[in-house]
């Protein structure tokens, strides 16, 4: 059988000046004896360091969905977003399924993210007690929960 070519052969992804849109996952817990607003500081935090990791900007975000467990219901990450500059990012939550409930009050997200970046040179971000949920992902030399 004919392979279909659809033009010239494509560099690989992860090739110096290729872009292409990743899944950079994240989570954090949200405390809510904070002085401040506990969901603000979270999701901004999260974010923050979700592009920090990955050398990219909110300019970089294709789409940002967010996923809120039962004990968070009637929070709002999105607005918190728009306020840490991803005004111009589509933005989704949804409410979790139920599944894995081992860290409480946990806010987790998938950032589709425009970058040059190969799948394995991406840096996910599992913060405060979420950190817990994928150790395998802490960055090298951070203190392992």
């Amino acid at each position: 059988m004919d392979e279909i070519s659809s033009g010239p052969p494509r560099p690989p992804t992860g090739a110096v000046g290729i872009s292409a849109c990743r899944g950079v996952r994240g989570a954090t817990t949200v405390d809510g004896a904070a002085a401040d607003d506990p969901l603000d500081r979270a999701v901004g935090e999260m974010l923050e360091q979700i592009l920090h990791d990955n050398h990219a900007s909110s300019a970089d975000v294709a789409a940002v969905i967010f996923t809120v467990p039962d004990d968070l219901q009637g929070v709002n990450p999105a607005a918190a977003a728009r306020a840490h500059g991803f005004e111009s990012v589509p933005l989704l939550v949804v409410r979790e399924d139920g599944g894995d409930q081992r860290v409480a009050r946990c806010l987790r997200v998938l950032v589709l993210l425009n970058t040059t970046l190969g799948q394995r040179e991406v840096r996910h971000a599992y913060l405060r007690g979420a950190r817990v949920l994928r150790p395998d992902l802490l960055p090298a030399g951070a203190d392992k929960p």
